[in-house]
């Protein structure tokens, strides 16, 4: 007998008849003798309908009640899927995440996870039942619903796993696996069969959609394993693990595209000690997470400086601080840059193999490819171009590290 986690993302639980395919699955596992915890997402395109609704109602809906909304969405999901094991004989209970015991801090929308008290989870697993959590949300100790983000159910079972002491924490998605580029825009990617934990860090943090970033994080923290794999064929997934010796063999592991970044430029700004402090710190203020950065060579005592962050982001420097920055770090003008994207190829082998940089830089260069911004770490490049050059980068990089085929 195994404790098992299970995560079924929006796409596997789309419509009644795959909420009842996943029933069947976690009931199949379940008469094997394992203990089973199972988190579900909403339903695949429920939260951007609830999104919608919020929109017709106002123009600037609180993050607060906003997180109230989006919950309702994972709410239904759970007990659907409750209902589906009972039809099946299948003994099952759904909680929402404050039943599940999940606290988290007060940042609406993007809750960080403070603690755990999986209670009730293991009184109704000591009662042979399955237990259905809601993914995607806690509770403050106000007792105020929070959400941790898009990709937050991920984050709900691989936190889950942790606290439970689970033998094993399953991924469950609308692809095979974790590939070696996304197979929409590469046709020749491949799905690789294991991959570390740093090197999934970094291809979920720069664009690959498989896992959120913040659940790599965890899992590498508390020493979680996962697998990724399919809801919709019963074929092995990728297993995320620590790095072994010979995963340094590969050099590149993969190739990431994130179309969802923004580029803001400073422009004209005085070029002296605590400019650049007083403008990240009233980013941090308004827990305005930001990527790559970069300031020109100074003339005239003047900088111009651009920084990246996610596209949703661009609402809140626009609405709340584009004044205050021009005032309190003195910028003249500010310019918004929705037409990129980043393209990152990432390896583990990087550290023990030179020539990766040059090799990039050439591929692009040879396709007429400009490069706007570039930030590295020992096992990643990210490079900002412009978006209608992101899916061609791609391809480029993906053949010109040959990762492609079987």
């Amino acid at each position: 007998m195994a404790r098992m986690v299970q995560k079924y993302g929006g796409t596997s639980v789309g419509s009644p008849e795959r909420i009842l395919n996943v029933a069947r699955r976690i009931k199949s596992c379940h008469d094997d003798g394992n203990e089973m915890v199972v988190v579900v997402s909403a339903m695949s395109g429920i939260t951007d309908q609830l999104l919608g609704l919020a929109a017709q109602v106002t123009e600037n809906p609180s993050e607060r009640e906003i997180d109230m909304l989006l919950a309702t969405g994972e709410q239904q999901s759970v007990a659907l899927t409750a209902m589906a094991l009972h039809g099946l004989g299948c003994p099952a209970i759904s909680f929402t995440g404050a039943q599940a015991g999940i606290e988290t801090d007060g940042v609406h929308s993007k809750a960080r996870i403070r603690n755990i008290t999986p209670d009730r989870i293991e009184k109704s697993l000591k009662d042979r039942q399955v237990v259905i959590v809601a993914g995607f949300q806690g509770r403050t100790n106000e007792d105020n619903i929070t959400t941790l983000g898009r990709g937050g159910s991920d984050l709900t079972a691989v936190a889950l796993a942790a606290a439970l002491k689970a033998d094993l924490c399953q991924i469950y998605t609308d692809v095979e696996g974790v590939y070696t580029a996304d197979p929409r825009i590469v046709p020749d990617a491949r799905k690789v069969d294991s991959i570390s934990f740093d090197e999934m860090l970094e291809l979920a943090s720069m664009g690959a959609k498989v896992m959120q970033s913040r659940s790599i994080e965890f899992a590498k923290k508390f020493g979680v394993v996962l697998e990724v794999r399919s809801s919709l064929k019963d074929v092995p997934g990728t297993i995320i693990k620590e790095e072994t010796e010979d995963m340094e063999d590969v050099v590149i592991r993969g190739v990431s595209v994130d179309k969802n970044e923004a580029k803001v430029t400073l422009l004209r700004l005085p070029d002296e000690p605590g400019r650049a402090a007083a403008l990240f710190n009233l980013l941090s203020e308004q827990a305005i997470n930001v990527d790559m950065i970069i300031q020109n060579v100074s003339e005239n005592g003047l900088a111009n400086l651009s920084f990246t962050v996610p596209q949703v982001e661009l609402g809140k420097i626009r609405n709340r601080l584009a004044k205050r920055i021009r005032e309190e770090v003195g910028a003249e003008e500010m310019l918004f840059d929705q037409e990129i994207a980043k393209v990152s190829v990432v390896g583990i082998g990087m550290r023990s193999h030179s020539g990766v940089a040059a090799s990039t830089f050439k591929a692009l260069a040879d396709a007429g490819i400009n490069i706007e911004m570039i930030s590295t770490s020992e096992i990643k490049i990210s490079l900002v171009l412009r978006l209608k050059d992101a899916d061609e980068a791609v391809r480029i990089l993906h053949a010109n590290f040959n990762l492609g085929g079987q």
